[in-house]
């Protein structure tokens, strides 16, 4: 693994490395796990082919990385992009135990890296939406794109669409105030791209053309067990943003926020591997210029 030599840390990014990873790492049977089947719905249908070069963007545990490498085979290379170093040592223990010599991973933030129009396909899943600066951004992402190339991101549709994210939230906040302006964060959010019509805007600004939306609705995995869930949603994600910024408060309170977090998630289905709650995501594909 090596680094983006241009890369530039941004409070964002130290934010992701000092507070979030170990969080991540902790809860990966669920970030990984729990959300595969939003890129298992449209893999099969992805413009990938054997020979070709693929970007994973926001790469994380780099497991949609081996599975583009997989893809594109021994004549193809894919390259994983992430701001964090600890997601990216499970992505190259998993290649290195496969036998996988065509995909490599790269510590940088993709707003500064210097690209050459070398791909043919780019990827994000759950990526794109914590960009500090989305349109530049994903404009500099264009420039790693060959000229008629295709980018394919995922991103979260609306919090009503994602009570798995929404609901927990909403308890949570029945018992604590909401952060306030100068709290820390990840970036822009799990709902930042949720919009239709404005990241429609977005990618136009950034210069990319053909743009197009599929909705994808899947069940999640939020935990193995209702114990699971409840630490899961009070680390991470929006009802987790609550909980930490509201400091003592939130462990004085943490017994009652922990009983109606298990009344709630208890009415969710439960499966073998555990319990499930509704999601939506956006699938958002869009053209490079020839």
């Amino acid at each position: 693994m090596t680094t983006a030599p241009d890369s530039a840390n941004n409070e964002f990014v130290d934010f992701w490395n000092e507070i979030l990873v170990p969080k991540f790492i902790n809860y990966k049977h669920i970030l990984v796990d729990g959300l595969t089947q939003h890129s298992e719905a449209i893999f099969p249908t992805l413009s990938v082919k054997e020979g070709d070069t693929v970007l994973d963007v926001g790469c994380g545990f780099g497991d949609t990385a081996i599975k583009l490498a997989r893809l594109v085979g021994p004549s193809g290379r894919v390259l994983g992009v992430d701001c964090c170093d600890a997601f990216m040592e499970f992505g190259i223990k998993e290649a290195s135990e496969e036998g996988l010599e065509n995909i490599s991973f790269v510590n940088g933030d993709v707003l500064f890296m210097p690209f050459e129009p070398e791909y043919d396909f780019v990827f994000s899943r759950f990526g794109t939406m914590f960009f500090s600066n989305p349109v530049a951004a994903m404009r500099n992402i264009r420039k790693a794109m060959k000229p008629g190339a295709t980018l394919t991101h995922i991103v979260w549709r609306t919090p009503a669409d994602n009570p798995w994210l929404n609901l927990p939230k909403e308890i949570v906040l029945q018992f604590l105030p909401p952060p306030g302006e100068d709290a820390q964060t990840c970036g822009p959010g799990p709902f930042s791209m949720a919009n239709q019509e404005m990241v429609t805007g977005m990618m136009k600004s950034a210069g990319y053309e053909e743009i197009r939306f599929e909705r994808v609705d899947a069940p999640v995995l939020v935990g193995r067990t209702v114990e699971d869930a409840i630490n899961f949603q009070l680390a991470l994600g929006p009802a987790g943003e609550v909980f930490r910024e509201a400091g003592a408060e939130a462990e004085e309170k943490r017994a009652q926020i922990e009983v109606a977090l298990a009344a709630a998630i208890g009415d969710q289905t439960q499966h073998s591997d555990g319990i499930v709650m509704d999601s939506s995501s956006w699938v958002i594909s869009a053209v490079n210029p020839t």
